[in-house]
């Protein structure tokens, strides 16, 4: 009873702010109709604080932390990298290893981590314990004027990540520099009015980690269901090799040849396609990631794309495009972990795909698998649409609340 109470609490609470936000909004709106100048202040802003935000740099609220820690003193819960980041503001998962007995940049709870390797990946990271970082991952400490949950908006936000990249050296690699990151133009409201604001922005955080779960939950469902499915068939249904019912190729661009709005689906070895402004498939296909962290990853696409000279194009099928989609989901993996093993191979090389034997039942068992799985896959993509949504209106509030 308790906790409804409090998420009842917590839902009045935003509710409200939003509301003294909307209408703060009216009322700048009001007086720039009666031609009233306001200065440096945001569009939205709750209506108990007046008067305007001082103006001053990056660098006159926050420093790069200086102190070091030996890699000793940490283990693979509180050490991070550039690759255990998570992009698109998400946090970060385990370290897959930890530097033998060597001193990187210290970080405390209440830090602000971005990894510096292609900033537009907007890996940000609120931190919630101390420990250790990679010389690639920025760290940022908020001074006296700043409260470090306000630092942690300022940071984990568009507008910083796009002047972040507007100084960024270097073409397939792009680095933030440090320097230029200083001079960042921002506006410091009085300490009680960062705290509210932090707090409503916190709040929508809240909702956007329960949603992340949902999404999380839902997904190791539809493993489990896939796998449960395509074990069924192991006995008693005949194998073909992969290569004999679609045809396989790759895309053939460097990973960097995305282009920002680009008017096609460009797919790399990420899990979410980029942009890019030319063709160079129009067909129903799936596409699998040859390298990289996500090795072995499939997106199914159908229309006009372009691909990276690592990703692995499988089109014209004899069967079920979405009935092998699942049966790959399951197998590939397998294959992967027995190749790695036995070779070390930390990509996929053709035959890998070519020579994978999956079984193949009758269309009607074909057509009953991947209609199960589809109906899956559209309660996840509602489940992903309102978490974009969330995180679409939490930007908003970001360019609404901050100058």
């Amino acid at each position: 009873m308790t906790t409804t109470k409090n998420n009842e609490h917590k839902k009045l609470n935003f509710s409200s702010e939003r509301e003294q936000s909307q209408a703060c909004l009216n009322s700048a709106e009001h007086e720039k109709n009666h031609g009233r100048k306001v200065l440096n202040v945001p569009n939205l802003r709750f209506p108990e604080f007046q008067g305007e935000w001082e103006k001053c740099k990056l660098g006159d609220a926050s420093e790069f932390s200086k102190e070091r820690v030996n890699t000793q003193n940490l283990s693979s819960d509180n050490y991070v990298a550039t690759e255990n980041m998570l992009q698109d503001y998400q946090g970060i998962i385990e370290a897959s290893s930890v530097p033998t007995n060597t001193n990187v940049i210290k970080f405390n709870k209440g830090d602000v981590l971005l990894s510096n390797i292609r900033p537009y990946l907007k890996k940000v990271w609120f931190a919630d314990k101390n420990g250790g970082c990679s010389a690639d991952v920025f760290v940022f400490k908020a001074l006296s004027a700043c409260i470090p949950d306000f630092l942690h908006y300022i940071i984990a936000n568009d507008r910083f990540i796009n002047f972040a990249m507007s100084g960024a050296k270097g073409v397939k690699m792009p680095r933030g520099d440090k320097e230029q990151m200083k001079t960042y133009e921002i506006g410091l409201p009085s300490i009680e009015e960062q705290k509210k604001i932090a707090k409503l922005l916190s709040l929508l955080d809240e909702r956007i980690a329960t949603q992340n779960k949902i999404i999380d939950k839902l997904q190791s469902l539809i493993k489990g269901i896939a796998q449960h499915c395509i074990r069924e068939l192991i006995n008693g249904w005949e194998y073909v090799r992969l290569g004999d019912i679609c045809k396989i190729t790759t895309g053939k661009l460097d990973a960097n040849a995305q282009v920002e709005n680009g008017q096609y689906p460009f797919f790399t070895c990420a899990e979410r396609p980029f942009n890019i402004d030319s063709y160079a498939f129009d067909t129903e296909a799936l596409l699998i990631s040859g390298n990289g962290a996500n090795l072995g990853y499939i997106n199914y696409y159908k229309g006009k794309f372009n691909a990276y000279q690592r990703t692995y194009v499988l089109d014209h099928f004899s069967v079920n495009i979405q009935y092998v989609k699942w049966a790959l989901k399951v197998l590939l993996p397998q294959r992967i972990a027995i190749e790695k093993s036995s070779s070390n191979t930390p990509y996929i090389v053709l035959s890998t795909l070519a020579d994978l034997k999956i079984p193949i039942p009758n269309n009607s068992k074909q057509n009953h698998i991947a209609d199960l799985m589809m109906s899956f896959e559209r309660k996840l993509s509602t489940q992903l649409v309102l978490s974009d949504l969330y995180n679409k209106q939490k930007q908003y509030l970001l360019r609404q609340m901050f100058i």
